[in-house]
């Protein structure tokens, strides 16, 4: 089935729910992105804390794919996944990385972007504790990014994982654990009529201080 150019070059959402000045904004980034947060989930949106991750190989190559925030603070933005997946291994060679949430529901795009740093074993293991059992069984089994024959390579090592561990506590794998990005700069966008959206922009001038200034849309 192919699609008509026309039709998708016809796609348009005109952008009229708010707009975003950097005179009311927070005096810093993590403070306006929880009052943000806290509209989404206000909103009862479908996994607001769903965000792209973009992530670049040792020879520039960029990759992005869709994962889950799992906590934020003053200190940055936490997610967890296989050291030994393709971001894991992208981040240990180059820690810089981004993250992209969408609020298609309110208008609104936060872009942050900073060094991403691994999580202490203790705070890994505290997670990882907390994820339903299933979670943890799939932590053990894939060996995410990696080439696989099929799916029942997973689905039998599944099976023999549920019995091993049907009464035991599971391990938490090694390889796996959490990360937390550190932020530089943070894009809070809100859609406008017209195009004319509102970009504000947070960057860091030093340890405890953040600049704030307006992009063109």
């Amino acid at each position: 089935m192919s699609i008509d150019k026309k039709t998708i070059e016809s796609l348009r959402q005109e952008y009229r729910l708010a707009s975003l000045s950097e005179d009311t904004v927070a005096p810093d980034p993590v403070s306006q992105f929880s009052k943000w947060f806290s509209e989404a989930l206000d909103a009862h949106m479908t996994e607001p804390n769903a965000a792209s991750l973009a992530t670049v190989s040792a020879d520039g190559k960029p990759s992005v794919r869709i994962l889950l925030l799992k906590g934020f603070d003053d200190k940055g933005f936490i997610f967890y996944t296989n050291y030994l997946s393709r971001k894991g291994r992208e981040l240990a060679k180059n820690p810089y990385a981004a993250l992209v949430f969408f609020w298609a529901e309110l208008e609104r795009q936060v872009r942050i972007e900073g060094v991403v740093e691994k999580l202490s074993k203790e705070e890994s293991l505290r997670y990882f504790h907390s994820h339903p059992k299933a979670s943890q069984l799939g932590a053990l089994v894939s060996p995410q990014s990696q080439e696989i024959e099929g799916r029942e390579v997973l689905e039998e090592k599944l099976k023999v994982l549920e019995e091993k561990y049907a009464a035991i506590e599971i391990p938490k794998p090694s390889h796996w654990g959490g990360y937390i990005l550190k932020p530089q700069t943070v894009e809070f966008w809100q859609g406008g009529p017209g195009r004319l959206h509102d970009r504000i922009v947070y960057r860091k001038s030093d340890k405890n201080n953040w600049k704030i200034v307006r992009l063109a849309p």
